[in-house]
């Protein structure tokens, strides 16, 4: 199955990205016969949140976002004819900070097409930690959650809260890599896969009617070496009906098409286009 739409690329905009110019994307993408793309930059951090990563790097910042905007309705306009161009987020769920996530897609929901919720910052005890951003902070998070079963049941309970939370008419329709947790899984023995709590995740992204994002970042991470979610949970999907988007989760015009091969044979003609 040829893959004709990418739902989560980042930007120039993103902050631990690369510089390639959105042109670099876009150009890409046509020459490898994507139809269509969302852009999906990392959404502004909620006001009172501080930024756990040492260069506070992980999202784009607020004083950016019209301009981000603005360049995505001039490149409508100027690929109208060649590739359909999508504005989005990727909004991230951060426990405690619901009404404030709720304000700003109040707020920038209406100028926006197509987001993601996705879990990257995960709460234990009174701190939060980017369990994504490297093999020591993951590690950390494990420590202080006691041991892998217990940072796996943390996780996907974060998770299961972001598909039930009350972010306003215009919350985020797509879940975002759902087993982001095992981005390391390879520096473990524990497969950190709870299926009760996965199959919990999924019948309530059935109920709510939401999608997957079926991201294929993680099969070029070293530790990982598979799509976010695992190719099992990507077959549960398949199997509930639940709708898949491909998404590169690119931060550099390199990164496209990442996973797309092994995302085409998991679910065939039910990735959505």
């Amino acid at each position: 199955m040829t893959i004709n739409r990418d739902g989560h690329i980042h930007s120039p905009f993103c902050p631990h990205g690369s510089s390639d110019s959105f042109h670099n994307y876009i150009e890409s993408c046509i020459k490898n016969g994507i139809k269509t793309i969302t852009f999906t930059e990392h959404a502004p951090l909620p006001e009172g949140f501080t930024d756990p990563v040492p260069d506070k790097d992980s999202a784009m910042p607020l004083a950016q976002l019209d301009r981000y905007l603005r360049e995505l309705n001039d490149l409508q306009s100027e690929y109208n004819n060649d590739i359909s161009i999508i504005k989005g987020l990727e909004v991230d769920f951060i426990e405690g900070f619901e009404k404030n996530t709720e304000q700003f897609m109040n707020t920038y929901g209406p100028e926006l097409e197509d987001c993601i919720l996705s879990s990257h910052f995960i709460k234990i005890n009174s701190e939060y930690i980017c369990i994504d951003f490297s093999p020591e902070h993951f590690d950390r998070f494990v420590r202080l959650s006691g041991s892998p079963q217990k940072a796996s049941e943390l996780y996907y309970r974060t998770v299961l809260r972001s598909t039930r939370a009350p972010l306003g008419t215009y919350a985020p329709k797509r879940i975002g890599h759902m087993t982001l947790i095992r981005k390391f899984h390879r520096n473990y023995e524990y497969d950190f896969l709870d299926q009760n709590a996965i199959q919990a995740i999924l019948m309530e992204v059935q109920s709510r009617g939401l999608e997957l994002d079926a991201n294929g970042a993680g099969t070029t991470k070293e530790k990982c070496l598979e799509p976010y979610p695992h190719p099992s949970v990507i077959q549960s999907a398949v199997q509930m009906g639940i709708p898949l988007v491909y998404g590169s989760d690119a931060h550099a015009s390199s990164g496209l098409l990442a996973g797309s091969n092994d995302i085409s044979a998991l679910t065939g003609k039910q990735l959505r286009q």
